[in-house]
């Protein structure tokens, strides 16, 4: 995993100098951000629409991994320091608040866990995890008139439980049109609901699988560590990857369903901005 990263830094870092020198004209986005993505020039539509490439953990608490191609699509309609914005399953609205504070919410779809996502059988009984939607509150502040440094707060609620993000991050060699590096750190919490939905097992799964009987409690979930990076190829086209890294805590990572004691992922894709 640690070659695969390197390999992918290596690869953004040539893309990186290859857009320095070919973008043609600079946007101007909500922030300067890589991790979030805005396709708009002002007031008025942004459209983007291109491919990503994932290689991630199968499921949560999973020791298997598999390669996944996702489209990359997004329309965004902007007015003053306001977007809304449709992407994937979610539509939201994010918000400029005094140069310095960024608020976003979002109303999503989050899918559950199947059986068939394990090609080894280690889910076999579980049956499928609940669906539902999810309702997403997020709080950035930058520590500076910059956005080089800034704190984080979401907090993901819905039909299926309740998950909070706090966290950290600095912006490495960004630049006013949101492109370069982000790395972040990130504490995660969930409630008990959440926590016996991805890694529970009761009694009738138990009967079921054969694995113990487990409740989860609410409370600390993982720990995490996210590089986000973003830059033009030119002036339409974008490359982006992402990589994380996620320890999970002992309760969660003492549950049968969990074959591993963290989850990573690493990504990259390209997308074009209309």
């Amino acid at each position: 995993m640690r070659k695969t990263v390197l390999q992918v830094a290596t690869f953004l870092g040539a893309l990186s100098c290859f857009g320095s020198v070919n973008a043609t004209e600079a946007r101007t986005p909500l922030v300067p951000l890589p991790s979030i993505d805005d396709f708009t020039n002002g007031d008025g539509w942004g459209v983007g629409l291109g491919l990503g490439v994932e290689y991630e953990s199968a499921y949560e608490g999973s020791d298997e991994f598999e390669l996944e191609i996702d489209p990359a699509v997004g329309v965004q309609w902007r007015t003053g320091e306001h977007i809304f914005f449709w992407a994937g399953q979610a539509v939201g609205w994010r918000a400029l608040v005094k140069d310095s504070w960024l608020i976003q919410t979002s109303l999503g779809y989050e899918e559950g866990r199947e059986e068939g996502d394990s090609e080894d059988g280690r889910l076999d009984g579980l049956g499928e995890s609940s669906s539902g939607g999810e309702l997403l509150l997020e709080v950035r502040h930058a520590l500076g008139d910059d956005w080089r440094y800034f704190l984080d707060g979401r907090i993901a609620t819905g039909s299926i439980g309740t998950l909070g993000i706090f966290g950290a991050g600095t912006c490495l060699g960004c630049q006013p049109d949101g492109t370069g590096w982000e790395v972040g750190a990130v504490v995660t919490f969930h409630d008990d609901e959440l926590a016996n939905r991805d890694f529970g097992v009761d009694t009738q799964q138990s009967m079921d699988s054969g694995l113990p009987e487990t409740d989860v409690d609410s409370g600390y979930r993982s720990f995490g560590v996210n590089v986000n990076y973003r830059d033009y190829l030119n002036e339409n086209w974008q490359v982006f990857g992402e990589a994380l890294y996620e320890s999970y805590g002992s309760d969660v990572s003492d549950s049968p369903i969990s074959r591993n004691d963290y989850e990573a992922e690493i990504g990259i894709g390209v997308i074009y901005v209309f």
